[in-house]
């Protein structure tokens, strides 16, 4: 059963975040800066970031186990409860350990599926009439193979389920597309989130993230922000889960988000409501803006990492407020408001990312670049070794972010700042919010 009693912020309330990533490390740094926040409590304290900011939970983090998680909030009086990625969301965390006294920032598990089956959010978009593109779905390779053939133009190829960011591809050849089918529906790469494919056409245009908060009934879109999923500049090389971005997204005009929540969010709540599903939390549409339109590429429930380092440095509301406002229906009645300069967040990953990531290379400069003015080093995929050096320990392993009075000044402060940091087979972009 999920709660919505609102928790009194009069008084400090204590917070337990969940994941570890770069994004949660923007999440726990926007709770840090609330004068409400009680104790932070943390599920990753493997994080450096992360560890400097929260106290460590010291009971399992597993959904077979979560009554453990339940409990611990009970003991240190939880009273708010945020959950950064999505795999939690899916198995149903924010279900289990919302109760009358304690909020949770983040959708239950039936509004996750919005993201976690990209069949079943396909259907929702078709039955309200949102924009997207069209498609098929697979669970038979031998039929997915003959459809690809069929097509006059190479079509997109997604795995329907939970894949990090990395269950999306572009064929540019056939032996490509049959490799990554094999990979998805022959249960080789991705397990169960390849157990149906998505095949689309393939839109052109422009892509851009809009980030809302959704309290049930009422949107608040949130600043824009600007994703380059290639690994390589020119957008490039594979797809990644993010190697930089920039906000606010220059390509959206007022009237082109009053249509994108006239036509786009707002069908897509109330197709929700009409399920039964009382969606709270973060949405995150991504768009491609098309001559015909924008069109939805997908659906996230929760900040988009890197869009999260974007916006949240941005954000100048209390970020507790803004939660519980989220939770308890209470978006109207908030005001939150943003700084007017722009942000540019540049990604530093591993060498072999994204398909073989190495780890254990040790990281200079990350306190240089995070001493200088108007920039932020998150840490994603980094730990400390026995002699308390920081080394890679992930595929994403820093995000650098950096604010300017113009979108020119925060690029050129962020690649100032990156030019500090250094490690063996680091993998950036050069051209992250690049005019």
């Amino acid at each position: 059963m999920t709660y919505h009693r609102r928790v009194s912020t009069d008084t400090r309330i204590n917070v337990l975040l969940i994941g570890g990533g770069g994004r949660e490390h923007a999440i726990a740094k926007a709770l840090a800066a609330s004068p409400k926040l009680g104790r932070l409590h943390i599920t990753h304290s493997q994080n450096p970031g992360l560890a400097k900011l929260g106290t460590a939970v010291d009971v399992p983090v597993s959904r077979g186990e979560i009554y453990r998680l339940s409990q611990y909030c009970d003991k240190h009086k939880v009273g708010l409860v945020v959950i950064g990625p999505e795999g939690p969301l899916a198995e149903g965390y924010a279900d289990e350990l919302a109760t009358k006294d304690r909020l949770v920032f983040g959708p239950v598990k039936d509004a996750a599926v919005l993201e976690a089956d990209k069949v079943w959010a396909k259907q929702l978009m078709r039955g309200a009439s949102i924009p997207t593109a069209d498609s098929r779905d697979f669970t038979n390779l031998e039929r997915a193979m003959a459809y690809v053939q069929t097509r006059e133009e190479p079509p997109v190829l997604k795995a329907a389920g939970l894949a990090a960011g990395k269950g999306v591809v572009l064929p540019k050849s056939m032996e490509e597309a049959t490799t990554f089918l094999e990979d998805c529906l022959g249960g080789k790469k991705f397990g169960d989130a390849g157990r149906k494919v998505l095949i689309e056409e393939r839109l052109e245009g422009p892509e851009v993230s809009v980030l809302s908060l959704v309290d049930g009934r009422n949107i608040y879109i949130l600043e824009t922000a600007q994703d380059h999923k290639r690994l390589l500049d020119n957008d490039e090389g594979p797809n990644t889960g993010g190697m930089g971005a920039f906000s606010p997204s220059t390509r959206v005009d007022e009237n082109l988000m009053d249509l994108i929540q006239r036509e786009i969010l707002v069908p897509t709540i109330d197709a929700l409501r009409r399920d039964g599903i009382d969606f709270r939390g973060v949405l995150y549409t991504g768009l491609m803006l098309t001559p015909s339109g924008p069109k939805v590429l997908e659906y996230n429930v929760r900040f988009g990492d890197p869009e999260c380092q974007a916006i949240l440095p941005r954000l100048k509301t209390d970020f507790i407020d803004v939660c519980t406002a989220t939770c308890t229906g209470k978006l109207n009645d908030i005001d939150i408001e943003f700084d007017t300069r722009p942000s540019c967040c540049v990604v530093f990953a591993s060498r072999g990312y994204p398909e073989r990531p190495e780890t254990g290379d040790q990281i200079t400069g990350i306190q240089d670049a995070d001493a200088m003015e108007d920039v932020t080093v998150y840490h994603a995929g980094t730990k400390l070794d026995e002699k308390g050096n920081f080394v890679t320990a992930g595929g994403r392993v820093l995000s650098v972010v950096a604010l300017g009075d113009t979108a020119e000044q925060a690029h050129k402060r962020a690649y100032e700042a990156a030019s500090k940091i250094s490690f063996a087979g680091m993998q950036m972009r050069t051209d992250i919010g690049a005019s």
